[in-house]
């Protein structure tokens, strides 16, 4: 059976769900839904996505669309999303999975109780060198892991006259920097250990505290608006640093900021063990670092041939030829087809795949920051209202 998608809210992140489904070669493009009529049928024209719908409600009333992505701003994810699941599609979600930790269980309820696909594009996990490090930890090859750390750095809100919805409490949710660019390294960090985050301390600053919004939003990471707009008080955080605790007894922390100059998109993860250290950057994703005590350090480059057979089939270029960002999408979107095509049977689902039990996992984590900085930087422990499915294959 070919599965037909259809997409809501073609904005930044939709062209890159329309590549990474036409990649797959068996995925129909369906067509698109945006705000109005007009703008779905101009982005379906542009990206060459098959027909606009006027409503989305419209789109999921058509029986060819089989999975539907959810690309709306933060403050549309719970009323497409559930919506969709109550039609019968499947889902596959933009990240976070709802603007409040409320709204996030609400889907996650949902999701469990609907027997379909329920995806969060947690895309991090598909790089075939996250998925190495997180082998050579479960396998022991680094001990006993001790120290979590890292950071996500961007600079694209450094100028006081970039704006964008996400700074808009309404919009986007109570968080910036940690929402937006925190959720993915705690779920990378997490997803790589094998560890829950039991416990954070963190301490949040809006380094830019007004800025000059435009009339309409700028586009994400467009930089600087091209006219002055109007001065707006910001009320999230564009800086953080978070002390954490994990489940297996280690520490670590981890810094975010999306106005730091020269940080493009820079996340980094280094995990250390009793007997040995794991780093991996997003922006050199193609090198691993494996640190060790008494003999030299060794840097893995990615080459089928010499990684773990559980993310071999991550990686689909002979050695020498770079990976990326793309690449690491799109095999968390095949991890969903092929789970759809399984029947959305959780003990189909590919381990690597985030669904919607990992973004309110995620809610959690955010919202206890929060809590935290908010209390005058205590430590706020997260309670886990779920135990994470275990029956899982193996992919590939």
């Amino acid at each position: 059976m070919r599965l037909g998608m259809g997409l809501v809210g073609p904005g930044f992140i939709a062209a890159h769900h329309l590549d990474a489904v036409r990649r797959l070669g068996d995925v129909e493009v369906v067509g698109i839904a945006g705000s109005s009529f007009e703008s779905a049928k101009k982005r379906a024209r542009e990206l060459n996505a098959g027909q606009a719908y006027a409503s989305y409600r419209e789109l999921l009333a058509d029986p060819a669309v089989h999975v539907v992505h959810n690309t709306t701003p933060n403050h549309l994810h719970r009323e497409v999303s559930l919506a969709s699941l109550r039609a019968g599609k499947h889902v596959i979600s933009d990240k976070p999975l709802a603007a409040t930790m409320q709204e996030a269980r609400e889907l996650y309820e949902a999701a469990r109780d609907a027997n379909l696909a329920h995806v969060v594009t947690f895309n991090y996990r598909g790089y075939p060198l996250v998925q190495q490090a997180r082998a050579m930890i479960a396998k022991g090859e680094i001990g006993k892991s001790v120290f979590v750390h890292g950071c996500y750095l961007q600079d694209w809100l450094t100028d006081e006259r970039a704006y964008t919805w996400r700074l808009d409490p309404k919009l986007g949710g109570a968080s910036s920097a940690l929402g937006d660019i925190g959720s993915h390294w705690c779920d990378l960090a997490e997803h790589v250990t094998g560890a829950r985050i039991v416990a954070v301390l963190a301490d949040l600053h809006t380094v830019v505290p007004v800025r000059e919004a435009p009339d309409a939003s700028a586009k994400a990471f467009a930089g600087a608006a091209a006219t002055a707009g109007k001065p707006r008080r910001i009320t999230s955080e564009d800086l953080a640093s978070v002390l954490l605790r994990f489940g297996n007894g280690a520490r670590g922390c981890v810094t975010v900021g999306q106005v730091l100059p020269g940080h493009k998109n820079d996340l980094r993860l280094e995990v250390n063990g009793r007997e040995g250290s794991v780093a991996w950057r997003q922006e050199q994703p193609n090198e691993l670092w494996i640190g060790h005590h008494a003999k030299a350090n060794t840097t893995l480059t990615r080459d089928p041939a010499l990684l773990d057979p559980s993310a071999r089939s991550y990686a689909h270029l002979p050695a020498g030829h770079p990976e990326a960002w793309a690449d690491a999408f799109r095999n968390v979107i095949s991890d969903a087809y092929a789970w759809v095509r399984q029947g959305a049977a959780p003990e189909a689902k590919p381990v690597a795949l985030p669904t919607f039990a990992d973004g309110y996992r995620n809610s959690l984590l955010v919202d206890a920051m929060l809590k935290s900085h908010a209390a005058g930087g205590v430590w706020q422990s997260i309670d886990d209202p779920f135990e994470p499915t275990r029956t899982t294959r193996k992919r590939g």
